[in-house]
């Protein structure tokens, strides 16, 4: 990846100062209607697992491509999807993230924006940092784009921040696409504050078990398309967290209850099941 850049000025990125206007409030995501079977939570799905038996309901084939390439190419629908799984993080990851009035906020992996958004809104000065640019282009053309700072840089490279620069760092389903998590963990760790926290979301490792990733329809192909990821346990969360430095403050498992179900077919095929991880995590 090229050297980091800011909404792509190629400048060095330093935390913002808190917007001198009213930032637009943030929307959360839209109540799901019920769709056809066959696609799964956020935008995932059971897949076939090479050398074993395809499981009812998934797709025959996918095109396996790297990450940065596949949320690229998600980016034109992603924020058009109905997404469950985003649904059932988005009020969690906010009431554990608390009051984040006049703090400095990071958000790495921020995507399209959905909790940098609302963070800025909230009072935070913020940053978010992603290496999907198109991600992030989808990001800054939202009401609020402009009370973010928005980054381009690889995720599994040293961050390009002061260390200590931030008093709450968050990662919202983004791990299970990061390979080395103890380095991933220690560089959230060198650029928390040592009062801060850093909040982490990630589909549950229950899913991966039954072959869960993530994934979507090019709408350009009408194929299946899954960004590659890893098959993480919770114990490779815990032991990365410890190994980077820091320690586990708070963890919690959401499952899809009834209410959900009877809204999505989608999620009504995992009701029950653990479909989200989250991780507090302080240095």
């Amino acid at each position: 990846m090229p050297v980091s850049e800011i909404a792509g000025t190629g400048e060095t990125p330093v935390p913002p100062k808190r917007p001198t206007q009213a930032s637009h409030p943030s929307v959360p995501p839209k109540r799901l209607p019920k769709t056809s079977p066959g696609f799964t939570i956020s935008g995932m799905s059971d897949t076939h697992t090479p050398g074993g038996p395809t499981p009812a309901g998934a797709p025959a084939d996918f095109e396996l491509i790297p990450t940065r390439l596949g949320y690229d190419r998600w980016a034109a629908i992603y924020d058009d999807e109905d997404n469950p799984l985003v649904e059932l993080e988005f009020g969690p990851f906010g009431e554990l993230l608390g009051d984040v009035r006049g703090l400095q906020v990071l958000d790495v992996g921020c995507g399209t924006g959905r909790h940098a958004l609302r963070a800025a809104s909230l009072g935070a000065c913020v940053t978010g940092v992603d290496f999907s640019s198109e991600m992030l282009r989808r990001a800054q053309a939202k009401p609020g784009g402009g009370d973010v700072r928005w980054v381009s840089h690889d995720l599994e490279t040293p961050l390009p921040f002061d260390s200590h620069a931030f008093h709450r760092v968050t990662s919202a389903l983004v791990i299970d696409h990061i390979g080395n998590l103890a380095a991933y963990m220690a560089e959230m760790r060198r650029v928390c504050r040592p009062d801060g926290f850093v909040l982490l979301s990630v589909l549950h490792p229950a899913m991966m078990l039954r072959g869960v990733r993530a994934r979507f329809t090019d709408p350009a192909t009408g194929r299946q398309v899954r960004p590659d990821s890893h098959p993480h346990q919770i114990s490779d969360y815990i032991m990365g967290a410890v190994r980077g430095g820091l320690r586990v403050d708070w963890m919690s498992e959401h499952t899809i209850d009834r209410a959900m179900a009877a809204r999505s077919e989608r999620a009504a095929r995992y009701e029950g099941w653990p479909v989200l991880l989250m991780l507090r995590l302080r240095p």
